[in-house]
């Protein structure tokens, strides 16, 4: 494992050095802070950006008369996608739980300093912090702590290229890393004491982790000091980075509340001790469960397994979606768990994590085979049915018998269920080549070579094809191989209990209104409306772009765009329809998720006015937003679209990659397009911090509207 960094002797050292810097720092905190937080705060706005600053009086919040629980979390802690529970994420569904059976609202309360967390809960800013608080001495003195919920160790932490070491001497000479106001600090300079040549440097607590991390994977920073189960987390989907030595004893994560406010404090505890989940030191090893039913009961959690695709789970404009995704949200809500989501990095990962114990339950329209319950696994009930159809270009000629797949070369996962088909396929017409793709190849991306003629023929399930079929018109299916075959829940064999709790929840449910509404909003929504709508040209005559001109001119004017891009925009995304909506909840002209319309403060966007200045105004966020990238000015606006479309993370992630293909990340079109691209592999969506893009999405959004604004150009240029 890892070594612990201190030696005996040192150690002592270490202890008397550091009680004597947290006296001094406590102190000059308390002279500096007196003033400052005795009276005043900063409000924060939804971008996180101070807006103002006010004076306050200090309330202590009561439980009972209050509605709203409000939590100040960290900005820099967030992570959008989680692929194993992010810590900060956990925290606040715990938080969730909490304000539900108290029938209090949410208010989560995004601070962009870290240092600001705690002056902001004394100022009647927020009621609790959450944000992977470390308790400490020094913390104490100025905020009340729940019971733990976690207990963790810090560990340094560099790029993985970085140079290793291997005892505490090699600090001599390197430097950490920390952002102010973390309790790293404290760590930091105890260690500098011993290793006296050790650099300290204090960065702005504004920069996040994902930065951190970026910058110690690119060497700008050496050594930086993180909590374990962060590191754990990263860890998931980053390979650039490294745990190196243990740098502290054992560490206790727990909620920050005004110590004026003892109700709250003793109202958490109760819940953290109800639902069993104050962490202790030395939890009883010789514990075990009768059943594994009995164990996600006790631990009032259940983990779910899924893969980062198109049909399970994935990010959408900020939105977690999937139809995997909701049929486990149910599952856990309907049962009163919470529940974790595990992204397995390939398909035979998926089950080898039941066997394994890493997950409870995997969900993947998985086909029940005798190769598979040989392996250990058992299934539930049929939760959906498909017929598997023999997909390739659409310029191959279509066939009238199966006898005409002669010859051919289908390629399929070897783990899949198709691939027993194909063989049963191939027992019957001759010639047919099996050729086996990488197992971390999903099917959605294996259709992708056959559409562009690298694959000849592979073999996918009707519904998997319908979704296809609905973003390309490049493939066909060619036929059905028998009938259609029955998709299951996955656990391990001999988890009676939980296979019965999953069939009961599919008997439930099956072909009822909750799975028919989340089955057509994901498999049966209509094709994408038509691309081509009366009228809209024949208006360029008389220069008249849409129905809306004069009201996008207007915050065209105000917010500096080019009018005519916008109305580009409001074509691509709703083709001028002020009534359209999408599968995922987006609303009006300009599409606008109902959370980003209530953050800018519009209601009602179908309202043309309202929906046009709610699109302009979040195009505006998202270009500020994207400056900060430092990209190419010219080069700015195909950035903001592309993540007004897909997401800030998304593009960042296409630029982070874009710099390791050795590209240009400040240029979209042949640079960044081309790792966006990359990021509807698993190969590359396994390491992007938001995961799977269908990345032609983006791509084509962004030329369709690049196409279509040049052509009003040149037609307003002949007026």
């Amino acid at each position: 494992m890892y070594k612990f960094l201190i030696t005996k002797t040192a150690r002592k050292v270490y202890f008397v050095l550091l009680t004597l810097f947290i006296l001094d720092m406590f102190i000059s905190y308390l002279q500096s802070s007196a003033v400052a937080s005795s009276n005043r705060v900063t409000h924060v706005a939804p971008s996180g950006q101070a807006i103002a600053t006010i004076p306050v009086a200090v309330v202590p919040a009561s439980l009972p008369t209050q509605k709203t629980l409000r939590v100040l979390t960290w900005a820099g802690g967030e992570i959008i996608f989680p692929r194993r529970g992010h810590p900060q994420d956990i925290e606040l569904d715990y938080l969730q739980q909490f304000a539900d059976e108290k029938k209090l609202k949410i208010d989560n309360i995004r601070v962009t300093k870290f240092a600001d967390l705690i002056p902001m809960l004394l100022a009647g800013e927020g009621d609790v912090i959450a944000a992977n608080l470390t308790k400490t001495r020094q913390r104490e003195k100025l905020v009340s702590f729940s019971e733990p919920f976690l207990l963790t160790k810090e560990y340094l932490l560099m790029g993985s290229q970085s140079k290793s070491l291997q005892s505490g001497k090699d600090l001599n000479g390197r430097e950490i890393v920390i952002q102010k106001g973390k309790s790293y600090e404290s760590t930091a300079f105890g260690l500098q004491k011993v290793y006296p040549k050790l650099k300290i440097r204090l960065v702005d607590s504004r920069i996040s982790h994902e930065t951190l991390y970026d910058k110690l994977a690119s060497g700008e920073y050496d050594i930086t000091i993180q909590d374990k189960n962060l590191i754990q987390s990263a860890s998931a989907y980053r390979d650039d980075i490294k745990m190196s030595l243990q740098a502290s004893a054992i560490r206790q994560l727990a909620w920050g509340v005004n110590p004026n406010n003892k109700q709250l404090l003793n109202e958490l505890n109760q819940f953290l001790k109800a639902q069993n989940l104050i962490a202790k030191a030395k939890p009883k090893s010789t514990h075990r469960y009768k059943s594994q039913w009995q164990k996600i009961q006790a631990t009032k959690t259940i983990r779910f397994v899924l893969r980062n695709n198109l049909s399970s789970y994935y990010i959408w404009r900020g939105e977690l979606l999937g139809f995997h995704y909701e049929l486990a949200k149910r599952f856990a809500k309907e049962h009163q768990l919470r529940y974790e989501i595990i992204v397995a990095p390939n398909n035979v990962a998926l089950l080898d994590y039941l066997l394994e114990d890493k997950a409870d339950i995997a969900l993947g329209f998985l086909t029940p085979t005798a190769q598979r319950r040989n392996k250990g696994i058992a299934f539930s009930r049929p939760y959906h049915y498909a017929s598997e159809l023999v997909v390739a270009h659409k310029d191959r000629a279509e066939i009238s018998s199966v006898t005409e797949l002669a010859n051919s070369n289908i390629y399929i996962r070897p783990s899949s269920s198709y691939w027993e088909s194909a063989v049963e396929l191939k027992k019957t017409v001759s010639g047919i080549n099996l050729v086996g793709v990488p197992e971390s190849q999903e099917t959605e991306s294996i259709i992708d070579k056959v559409g562009e003629k690298e694959y000849e023929m592979t073999i996918a399930d009707s519904h998997i094809v319908d979704i296809e079929m609905t973003f390309r018109d490049d493939i066909q299916s060619l036929m059905a191989l028998g009938a259609p075959k029955s998709q299951s829940w996955a656990v391990a064999s001999g988890h009676d209990k939980l296979l019965d709790k999953s069939n009961v929840f599919i008997k439930k449910h099956y072909k009822g209104l909750f799975y028919n509404v989340i089955y057509n909003k994901y498999f049966k929504n209509q094709k994408r409306l038509d691309t081509h709508y009366k009228d809209y040209v024949l208006q360029n005559d008389s220069g008249v772009l849409s129905p809306y001109d004069d009201i996008v001119k207007k915050y065209a004017r105000q917010h500096d765009f080019d009018w005519r891009l916008l109305v580009s925009q409001m074509h691509q995304e709703s083709r001028f329809n002020p009534n359209a909506k999408s599968m995922a909840g987006a609303k009006g002209l300009f599409q606008l998720m109902p959370r980003t319309a209530k953050e800018l403060g519009i209601v009602d966007v179908y309202v043309p006015e309202r929906g046009i200045k709610a699109g302009v105004l979040y195009m505006n966020w998202v270009r500020e937003r994207m400056r900060k990238d430092e990209v190419q000015a010219d080069q700015l606006i195909w950035f903001t679209l592309a993540s007004y479309n897909a997401g800030a993370g998304h593009v960042r992630d296409a630029m982070r990659l874009a710099k390791q293909k050795g590209w240009r990340d400040d240029v979209w079109f042949g640079h960044v397009e081309k790792a966006m691209l990359l990021l509807s592999k698993s190969k590359y969506a396994a390491k992007a911090r938001y995961g799977y893009v269908r990345g032609q999405e983006p791509v084509n959004y962004i030329r369709e509207i690049k196409r279509r604004f040049e052509t009003y150009d040149n037609i307003l240029k002949k007026i």
